[in-house]
């Protein structure tokens, strides 16, 4: 049902499933061919690296009620998106969805198996690095470091700020799943997109951001 959320009871049984069973990488992530529409050049690899600050303070922001998003901000890399779109994971394949390439690739997308932004527990957002089109929203991933700010304003009108506290750059044949989807106690997200060089006309690697709810 459009605007409905699914219950946190159904979200922590489809959570432990997804752990269990499928992989939950960005597997149709990427430039989608032998070259961009138009002939434009193909931008370098995202080489994002690995990096980690000081495992998580302790948890003493409180966690926002259900809302669903509404778009996404960071400012350390230019992204303003006013709008999100639903994903879920095909369960044939155990690959997450992404935004349509053709008609969103300038939009987020969030992960409707589990928390809304804000909420206690693992909320997950995908965006793109580059399609078949060109660049797209994340194509300046690499300017985004550790502390810096992912805001997710939401339908409720409240704003979820999350503080990035990990980065890792991973080939999606080693998608570190429990870690990405696994259930957590406190309000935390992930941002997924993909990196590395371009194999079979997919990018080989995912980007993952781990943040913290702060605000």
């Amino acid at each position: 049902m459009p605007g409905s959320l699914v219950p946190r009871t159904r979200r922590v049984i489809v959570t432990t499933a997804l752990t269990l069973s499928v992989t939950g990488a960005l597997s149709a992530c990427g430039a989608g061919g032998a070259g961009w529409s138009g002939g434009a050049e193909l931008p370098p690899d995202p080489k994002v690296g690995n990096a980690s600050a000081a495992a998580p303070a302790a948890d003493t922001t409180a966690a926002l009620p259900p809302s669903k998003p509404t778009g996404m901000k960071i400012d350390a890399a230019g992204v303003d998106a006013k709008r999100m779109v639903d994903l879920t994971v095909d369960v044939a394949t155990g690959e997450l969805g992404v935004p349509d390439a053709d008609t969103a690739a300038d939009d987020p997308g969030w992960w409707t198996g589990g928390a809304t932004p804000g909420e206690r527990g693992v909320s997950v957002l995908v965006a793109h690095f580059d399609t078949r089109h060109g660049p797209a929203l994340m194509k300046d991933v690499k300017k985004i470091g550790l502390g810096d700010l992912i805001e997710v304003p939401r339908e409720d009108g409240r704003t979820a700020r999350f503080r990035i506290r990990e980065i890792e750059d991973v080939d999606k044949k080693d998608f570190p799943t429990e870690k990405v989807y696994g259930e957590t106690p406190r309000p935390e997200l992930r941002l997924l997109t993909c990196g590395g060089g371009i194999k079979d006309g997919h990018r080989t690697n995912n980007v993952i951001f781990y943040a913290d709810l702060v605000a």
